[in-house]
């Protein structure tokens, strides 16, 4: 059955307003928009401001870390998150409840940002031994989530055993 007019119209008018409204990013966002917390003066080891929100309406976050068994080796990260929709690049710089990207650290230095909930790390960037690899969640402002005054963020560790594994990049 052909599209009538008024049936593209519509089509593209609900395109429009699902861009619009942010159903682009992926996540679950539990409700939308938000109060978007106080910002304090405490701040993370870059200098980026705590954004302190209620526990009933802070977002989550959890992460696991497994090994590749490629012969490449490396690890593959996945966060997980709960109230939390990441943004995607290029979304406006401004606080909004539940929504932000990641940043991953390993042994405190900065790793990646994520827009996604996959990172894969390579082997080459580990040396051996025991590391903690960290997800802090972001807001679009690029203050850090946080609750009670510390940041909304998980942590797991990584083993690198082996004598293929590499000294870190700085």
């Amino acid at each position: 059955m052909p599209w009538t007019s008024s049936a593209r119209n519509l089509a593209a008018t609900l395109l429009a307003c699902a861009l619009l409204t942010g159903l682009a990013g992926c996540g679950d966002d539990d409700g939308g928009p938000r109060q978007v917390g106080k910002v304090l003066e405490t701040s993370d080891g870059e200098g980026r401001h705590y954004r302190q929100i209620p526990a009933e309406d802070a977002p989550e976050v959890g992460l696991t870390v497994q090994p590749d068994p490629g012969p490449e080796g490396g690890w593959d990260i996945r966060v997980r998150v709960e109230h939390f929709r990441f943004s995607p690049e290029g979304t406006p710089v401004r606080a909004v409840h539940g929504r932000g990207y990641v940043r991953l650290y390993l042994d405190g230095k900065r790793l990646a940002r994520l827009h996604v909930v996959d990172y894969r790390l390579s082997g080459a960037r580990v040396s051996r031994g025991t590391h903690k690899v960290t997800a802090r969640l972001y807001a679009d402002d690029h203050t850090v989530w946080a609750v009670e005054g510390e940041p909304v963020e998980a942590t797991a560790d990584l083993t690198a055993s082996g004598a293929d594994t590499a000294t870190p990049s700085p």
